[in-house]
């Protein structure tokens, strides 16, 4: 490839990568866009600076959390190989609101090391969503203010949303009380 032809594909980068890029060199394990939505994949040892700098850029200013979830790619040898086994990956959804402008953010995280740095010192929305997804798949989000269940009971054992969870559960419908509140 030419320096031209390299200049020109990097040209052609949508600004957060350039930018993500220049500030965190190291960080970005793949880009992708399908459909005109922006993805970042990221290590999990960058995620917290490199969520603050996408919120506080004055470029980018991605303002607004708009979700935070999980996937659990157990059964998808592809992409458990292509992150080195790591069985699950977060994932943040961002939206700036003066640019108008989507970005996915991914990170893997391994079943051995299943936790991730909190953003709900950046975003205080991060608080519900990160609860959310520790009652759903069990990652649990470092230096969380209040990290207990959201959805399930507090003695429910498992969680639901992991692909090893059994289909019909682990018999709860038979044994929950409908009668009472659970909260």
């Amino acid at each position: 490839m030419s320096e031209e032809q390299e200049v020109t594909a990097e040209e052609q980068q949508p600004l957060v990568v350039q930018k993500v890029q220049e500030q965190y060199p190291d960080a970005i394990l793949d880009v992708s866009d399908a459909r005109g939505e922006l993805t970042i994949t990221v290590r999990k040892d960058a995620i917290y600076e490199l969520m603050a700098f996408l919120k506080n850029d004055s470029e980018l200013a991605y303002n607004f959390l708009a979700d935070v979830t999980a996937v659990d790619y157990s059964l998808m040898e592809d992409v458990l190989m292509k992150y080195d086994y790591a069985r699950f990956t977060v994932v943040y959804h961002l939206l700036s609101t003066e640019k108008k402008e989507r970005l996915r953010v991914k990170v893997p995280v391994h079943e051995k090391e299943l936790s991730i740095p909190s953003m709900t010192s950046i975003w205080k929305v991060a608080n519900w969503l990160e609860r959310e997804t520790y009652d759903m798949f069990g990652i649990t989000f470092e230096e969380h203010p209040d990290l207990r269940r959201i959805l399930m009971p507090d003695d429910y054992e498992g969680h639901p949303l992991r692909k090893d969870y059994p289909l019909r559960g682990r018999g709860e419908r038979e044994t929950f009380n409908f009668e009472e509140q659970n909260v």
